[in-house]
């Protein structure tokens, strides 16, 4: 497995947070908003990001492809031939990017062999990134600071569950009853899985469709960290880019591995 160097990480980093200036840019100035075919908001901030990104990751990497978002139309027939390539979110939390609470972020990451080896999360608002290499550390940068971060082993109570703010069902209220003492905290976007990977919350459960682009660069902060991003139906970690549609199913995603998420899951999946 072929890691990026320093110079291709940093610039990796560097197109994030541009990427996260181009959203500010259209956040302070007002915006249209659109949707596509399945319903899901779209806004000119996406579309800058996104553009943004992919000549960006274009130019640093030209011999590996790109599949974001607002070019999900790649049929399955090419992107199959794919051992390693970028997924990307440009503006993941695009219904809190429109409340404007400041929830949503930027993702990019590398997946090779349906793993993601490196990941970037940048948030717009704070410009706080974090960034990671699988094998390596999960960090957290802000400014010229960076920390390294683990999540919280073991978890204590009442543990800290992230909660969508977006998207919760029957399903995931019914999961979190099960789970005993617990504070909920309301938080968008992929940022949750970084503030697992920082400590700050302990389990994010997931009952219901995400997108690839949705999860793959915070699950390369996540395990760096310490933690894991399992799929609820059989406890593996997260794989890309294995099937036609590009749906993920339920997940929890932890802190604390050793943590009893499938007593929380028993007869409450999807199939």
């Amino acid at each position: 497995m072929n890691h990026l160097d320093t110079l291709q990480r940093e610039a990796v980093i560097d197109i994030a947070s541009r990427a996260g200036a181009a959203i500010m840019q259209v956040y302070a100035n007002g915006f249209d908003i659109e949707h596509k075919a399945d319903d899901s908001p779209v806004t000119s901030a996406d579309l800058a990001a996104h553009r943004l990104i992919v000549q960006g990751l274009s130019q640093l990497t030209p011999d590996v492809p790109v599949l974001s978002e607002e070019s999900a139309q790649l049929p399955w027939e090419t992107r199959r031939q794919w051992q390693r390539y970028w997924l990307v979110d440009p503006l993941d939390g695009t219904r809190e990017f429109i409340k404007r609470n400041g929830e949503f972020s930027v993702n990019i990451a590398l997946i090779d062999d349906g793993l993601p080896v490196f990941g970037v999360v940048q948030a717009p608002v704070t410009g706080v990134i974090w960034h990671a290499e699988r094998g390596g550390n999960a960090f957290r940068r802000q400014g010229e600071q960076q920390q390294l971060i683990r999540t919280r082993v073991p978890s204590p109570a009442p543990l800290r569950v992230a909660a969508s703010r977006s998207h919760r069902g029957p399903r995931t209220e019914e999961m979190l009853s099960r789970m005993g003492d617990i504070e909920l905290v309301a938080q968008g976007s992929s940022l949750k899985f970084c503030r697992i990977a920082e400590g700050s919350l302990d389990v994010y459960p997931r009952l219901g469709p995400t997108s690839e682009w949705d999860t793959a660069a915070g699950q390369c902060v996540l395990e760096a960290a310490g933690g894991v991003l399992l799929a609820a139906d059989t406890g593996e970690a997260f794989h890309y880019n294995r099937r036609p549609r590009l749906l993920n199913g339920d997940f929890v995603a932890l802190g604390d591995a050793s943590l009893p998420w499938q007593q929380w899951v028993a007869g409450l999946l999807s199939h």
